[in-house]
């Protein structure tokens, strides 16, 4: 018997043998995808050579090139109409292409020859469409067109040689197309548009290179809105988030817990322009009675009346950023007490059987257990002080050294029409604002991670 389950038992392949005949398997779809990615880099780089060459010619007087109508006679015509008849008209307009896009993610992913030509007629038709509808100038129309036809092309081959089947990348790109459309649209256009503007004059049309940045850090209104947004960014997320917490803790557990809360929280739910207003009044200087209460306690005890808003140097900027405190604190507070009270209690009776103190057991148990919130309420606050701009618009008005980067920024495009310190000024803000971000991201992983 054991001599007849040896002679059936199959031949064991020897290990060189194995391998080469594992090695076939994958390498066809690997080179497959190898393929398809090479062609659709070499496809977008022709594209983008063919937009490089589109912008970069000499300009021409010609006139747009139109299917017979376009966006832009679309919206005049909308602009024309009585306000009754636009908005169903936007709202039949906007079903129209919501429902073109659902019945394409529905049927084009199927199977058959028929779904196949759907595949193929929307992959090219789409971006033709699309593009003409912007009237592009008839010395573009070549360039346009074939940006249109490449970026079709590629997305049609993609598909067709898609790991998961034909229609499934069709599928997702639809799917990804509004949203992406829009971001580029309304984030992506704008911010390289900005960093190009911040190398031209006022005027947008000579580079002069590094010369708005430099009046950024050397001109008097640019250097005081980058000094005094820093101290912001420092001192009102701190003292907010610090506050904050010491609300949430004693308030935790307290008589009238609800009510003190929301005393607290609504400064909140106050627009900075109100609390500016507010405040406003409680920093008033003028001759004779003090209406303002800073002042009232001032003379109360014999001293002079002091004009607040207009102390320097730093003094307003710092009275402006209790401001901005006085309404934050109440965000802090809430999500701090929340999180206070998700830390387990047996965390804490164990640490007061170990003999810690009230203050040891906040140390070493409620503040690592509240990490996380932590950081997203000093990260929430430090991006909004970076970006604030109504409390200074309406208390001083950038006067006296107050200024900062967000105000100045709008200050000099409206006011004195200098698009390029406007741009630079953006970007100064931007690269204060990044480090936040990229930060915010890395603890988000970190946790999930953890998780």
């Amino acid at each position: 018997m054991t001599q007849i389950r040896q002679a059936e038992k199959p031949p064991e392949a020897s290990p060189r043998r194995g391998r080469a005949e594992a090695d076939p398997a994958p390498r066809g779809p690997a080179r497959r995808h190898r393929t398809t990615v090479l062609v659709v880099v070499i496809g977008l780089i022709a594209a983008v050579a063919l937009f490089l060459f589109m912008i970069t010619r000499a300009p021409a007087e010609t006139r747009p090139t139109t299917l017979g109508f376009s966006l832009n006679s679309f919206f005049r015509t909308l602009g024309e109409m009585n306000p009754l008849i636009q908005i169903p008209l936007v709202i039949l307009v906007f079903a129209a292409v919501v429902g073109l896009l659902l019945l394409l993610i529905e049927y084009a992913p199927r199977s058959g020859k028929g779904y196949f030509w759907l595949r193929l007629v929307a992959c090219f038709g789409i971006p033709v469409l699309a593009f003409m509808l912007l009237r592009p100038y008839q010395n573009a129309v070549i360039y346009v067109l074939g940006i249109a036809v490449i970026l079709g092309g590629i997305l049609f081959y993609a598909d067709y040689r898609s790991r998961q089947g034909a229609g499934y990348l069709f599928q997702l790109v639809l799917f990804a197309a509004p949203a992406a459309i829009l971001l580029l649209m309304g984030l992506v256009y704008p911010a390289l548009s900005t960093l190009v503007q911040s190398f031209m004059d006022k005027t947008g049309e000579n580079f002069v290179g590094f010369e708005n940045y430099i009046w950024t850090f050397t001109n008097p209104e640019g250097f005081w809105s980058v000094i005094n947004t820093l101290i912001w960014v420092l001192l009102a997320p701190t003292f907010a988030t610090a506050i904050g917490l010491a609300y949430a803790v004693f308030i935790d557990r307290a008589a009238g817990e609800r009510f003190l809360k929301i005393l607290i929280f609504m400064p909140f739910a106050i627009s900075f322009v109100g609390a500016g207003i507010i405040w406003k009044f409680v920093y008033d200087f003028r001759q004779g009675d003090q209406i303002g209460i800073l002042n009232a306690i001032v003379t109360a005890f014999g001293g002079q009346p002091v004009s607040w808003l207009a102390a320097t140097p730093l003094i307003n900027t710092l009275l402006l950023v209790v401001v901005f405190i006085w309404s934050q604190t109440g965000l802090a507070m809430v999500i701090l007490s929340a999180a206070i009270k998700a830390v387990p209690p047996e965390q804490m009776e164990a640490a007061e059987l170990d003999g810690a103190n009230a203050w040891e057991r906040f140390i070493n148990v409620t503040v690592p257990g509240i990490r996380s919130s932590l950081i997203v309420v000093l990260t929430t606050i430090a991006i909004g002080a970076l970006k604030i701009y109504d409390i200074v618009a309406v208390m001083t008005g950038g006067r006296n050294d107050s200024t900062v980067l967000a105000f100045e920024m709008v200050n000099q495009q409206q006011r004195f029409q200098s698009y390029g310190h406007s741009a630079a000024l953006a970007v100064v803000l931007f690269l204060f604002v990044l480090p936040l971000i990229i930060f915010n991201v890395r603890q988000i992983r970190k946790q999930r991670e953890v998780r």
